[in-house]
């Protein structure tokens, strides 16, 4: 259904409107002439109340509806700039986050969707649909907190700013699966 000021002018709008603030239209009927919900119409009434001679339901964009080449091109860029580090095997980021590409955007003045950003990445070839991921099961194997504390460490290199790897420590309690020691240390050792 097309917009409601494609289909309507604002007179004959105002004609509904002010039948039913004489009482001679029911609120329903208006809504079905005009194709709307109930929202929307009382959103309707109350500007039609509030300034009769001045009502429009006249539409104007307020943002243009075409980004600008300069803003294109920043946006490639960006998106480029990430790609560089996703495909980067030396580091253990295997995803786009498209929420913080658009962070460093509106840090720069431009203000962009996130659906925005993932229609130009598809076209672009850095879009990678996020896996299915299957349920994560753990088996507790204690009866109560503090009894057993699991130990693990990982060595990646967590940055892509970082020259070299280091060694993630975590500790985790096994009852309440509640991460209780997390450091980064040069090298794993006992």
């Amino acid at each position: 259904m097309t917009q409601l000021h494609k289909r309507f002018t604002d007179d004959q709008v105002q004609v509904l409107l002010n039948g039913h603030c004489q009482g001679l239209l029911d609120r329903a009927e208006i809504q079905e002439i005009l194709g709307i919900g109930k929202t929307r119409f009382f959103a309707l009434l109350k500007e039609y109340r509030q300034d009769t001679a001045a009502f429009s339901v006249g539409y104007e964009r307020h943002t243009p509806n075409r980004l600008s080449a300069a803003v294109e091109a920043e946006i490639e860029r960006e998106l480029l700039r990430e790609k560089a580090i996703v495909e980067d095997k030396r580091l253990p980021i295997s995803g786009y986050n498209y929420s913080a590409l658009r962070d460093r955007l509106k840090k720069k003045g431009i203000e962009v969707s996130v659906t925005t950003i993932i229609d130009r990445a598809k076209l672009l070839d850095c879009y990678k649909p996020q896996k299915k991921r299957k349920a994560h099961d753990r088996e507790v194997l204690t009866a109560s907190i503090g009894a057993l504390i699991q130990h693990d460490s990982s060595l990646h290199r967590w940055s892509p700013f970082a020259e070299e790897k280091w060694s993630l420590i975590t500790s985790i309690d096994d009852y309440s699966r509640m991460l209780l020691f997390a450091d980064f240390v040069p090298s794993d050792t006992t």
